[in-house]
């Protein structure tokens, strides 16, 4: 049972805490508090979350995994949103497997769900690329800035 399997990813290795259920690798989540199947995605959002947490100083509290929401009259899940002291969401991170192209059609996908959470800033990785943009309520449109910005950034660009 070893994460060999994925490719290195663009982010600071971390230790996981795995185990086999069934046959089945699991990694457990702490924003979760749970074991979770360990496929690619969950690779990628078990590194990009403690990225966030270790290095750009995101509260872990204010962090939540496979969020629920309705789009036009669907179920769908965020893979993280990231939440203001107010309760709002501030942050929105759509995952992919390393061995995805991060392209348009993801950020469609990101852009929809904002529709619903209204979060200031979008982020999309594979864990090799990573791609941040922010909304323009005003003019109904986002840019893409060039790194993800910090938590007291976040707070201090309202």
């Amino acid at each position: 049972m070893t994460e060999n399997r994925f490719p290195r990813l663009n982010l600071p290795s971390i230790p996981l805490r795995l185990k086999d259920e069934e046959g089945i690798v699991k990694v457990f989540d702490p924003l979760r508090d749970k074991y979770v199947a360990l496929t690619p995605e969950e690779f990628v959002r078990q590194h990009f979350t403690a990225w966030l947490r270790d290095s750009r100083h995101y509260p872990a509290s204010l962090m939540a995994n496979e969020i629920g929401i309705e789009v036009n009259g669907k179920r769908k899940r965020c893979d993280t949103v990231v939440f203001g002291n107010d309760g709002k969401p501030m942050v929105i991170v759509e995952y992919k497997a390393p061995d995805v192209t991060v392209n348009q059609a993801v950020f469609d996908q990101i852009v929809r769900y904002n529709m619903t959470l209204h979060a200031d800033y979008l982020v999309v990785s594979n864990g090799i690329n990573h791609y941040c943009c922010v909304m323009d309520y005003e003019n109904g449109t986002y840019h893409f800035i060039p790194e993800i910005p910090d938590y007291l950034s976040l707070n201090s660009s309202k």
